[in-house]
């Protein structure tokens, strides 16, 4: 083990020796237990349909702590995480300045349903340090933001048609449920049952990366489209990163037609840079959405855009929208920790680069061994995919039988102490809590789970 360990650190991978033995299964009792006591209460045992593990292996597992880069579940298995409450938790589990400040915060009361410092606080923090936006409104979830921003522009340019890309994901609000991508592919569907028909039919849904459809929706829907939606980079379907080209190109014809682009980052906004994929591209769009990285976790979301269409807003203007809990005392003070953290230089410089270490080395050792992976990465986002391209930038592009791989893969690195999201879809997460060391131990049980994977 101590030779391998060494092979890793210099970068030789393709020295290491083949292991093609599995690993017995972890004690799953109390997991187990508790899922079936669930399943009286919640539809499938869970609150949040990925949960139940139908994608993967076994029952469920219920956390019941977390600290730094490291989860424990009921049966005390203790597993390096890199789900980090599936993005968010970029300073790891349970992170002492916000942990702090929070309690502060707490000893004045948890909810008001009014104004706060706090908010004031937390909004300065990030329009100072984010060119893309000059007035936000808080909410309560990342499918809040969203389904407000779809409202707002609607409300903006008069218009009620809204264009969507397969394979994109962007929370449960009717209008944005067809031919979604994250939960909904994972068990096999692209439209939730229940979203009215006329609903869908405002819905244009297209495929990524194609700009003659996209150039045809706006020849036969010419200013009937209110916003383009897509996710800053693509992440709920897999990491399908799109060229700049074709962002440039997103942004043109919306303009030229009148048309909003909204970018959806409730992954990549404070993840991929405290700007986002809208710096990484350098791409203005019209609005913007933010999720629970704002409040270091906590349920909260954002959208924001320039004054002029926020001023469309209620009570400013006659787009209405409400929250009871939206600027949450608890969830500003979790916030204003976390993005003090990210706005400090170096942050993003370390943290992308101790992951780009990571996932390079993870790639080289696949290809030392002739595996069919690849793994994509985006700042300190990466997804693993069981296939030979060099490029996936369409939900087409995503082989359905590979998830078979992922199936193995998950239960071996489970085994093995590395916590990953259940989902081949789904992508993963490095925070600033993972170590070197970490780091190093979850490297080698990924080797030895893609051995086990590519003997079978």
């Amino acid at each position: 083990m101590l030779e391998q360990l060494k092979k890793i650190f210099t970068g030789n991978e393709d020295e290491i020796p083949v292991n093609t033995h599995t690993k017995p299964d972890i004690s799953r009792e109390k997991s187990a237990a508790l899922y079936e006591k669930s399943k009286k209460y919640f539809p499938g045992g869970v609150n949040s349909p990925v949960r139940a593990f139908k994608s993967v292996y076994g029952t469920p597992l219920f956390i019941q702590k977390g600290d730094g880069c490291f989860i424990w579940d009921a049966d005390d298995n203790q597993f390096i995480d890199f789900c980090a409450s599936w993005g968010p938790l970029i300073l790891g589990h349970n992170h002492a300045k916000i942990r702090e400040k929070v309690a502060e915060v707490m000893q004045n009361g948890m909810s008001f349903g009014a104004p706060t410092a706090l908010e004031n606080e937390l909004a300065e923090l990030i329009i100072k340090n984010n060119r893309f936006v000059e007035k936000i409104r808080f909410t309560s979830s990342g499918t809040e933001a969203v389904m407000s921003a779809i409202r707002l522009a609607r409300g903006y340019t008069g218009r009620d048609k809204i264009v969507k890309f397969e394979g994109c994901y962007h929370g449960h609000s009717d209008s944005l449920l067809v031919k979604a991508g994250s939960g909904l592919v994972t068990f096999g569907e692209t439209s939730s049952a229940g979203v009215p028909k006329a609903f869908a039919e405002e819905t244009i849904v297209i495929g990524l990366n194609d700009k003659t459809a996209l150039t045809q929706v706006f020849e036969q829907f010419k200013d009937q489209i209110a916003a383009v939606i897509i996710e800053g980079i693509p992440a709920n379907n897999g990491l399908l990163i799109q060229d700049k080209e074709y962002i440039e190109f997103l942004r043109e014809i919306c303009s030229t037609n009148g048309t909003l682009l909204i970018f959806d980052e409730v992954i990549t906004g404070f993840r991929v840079g405290f700007e986002g994929a809208a710096a990484y591209y350098g791409i203005t769009p019209d609005i913007v959405t933010y999720g629970k990285i704002i409040g270091g976790g906590l349920p909260v979301g954002m959208y924001g855009a320039s004054a002029e269409i926020m001023g469309h807003i209620s009570p400013d203007g006659g787009v209405y929208q409400a929250g009871t809990l939206s600027g949450n005392p608890v969830a500003m003070a979790a916030g204003i920790a976390t993005l003090t953290e990210l706005s400090k230089s170096g942050f993003y410089k370390d943290l992308n680069a101790k992951a780009q270490e990571f996932v390079e080395s993870i790639q080289r050792f696949a290809s030392a061994r002739n595996y069919k992976f690849k793994v994509f990465t985006v700042g300190s986002v990466f997804w693993f995919a069981f296939i030979d391209k060099d490029k996936i930038q369409t939900a087409e592009d995503i082989d359905p039988a590979s998830m078979e791989k992922f199936k193995v893969l998950h239960r071996e690195l489970l085994n093995r102490g590395v916590y990953l999201g259940p989902s081949g879809y789904e992508v993963g997460f490095v925070s600033a809590a993972h170590s070197k060391i970490e780091l190093e131990k979850a490297k080698r049980a990924i080797f030895e789970a893609l051995d086990v994977v590519f003997a079978k």
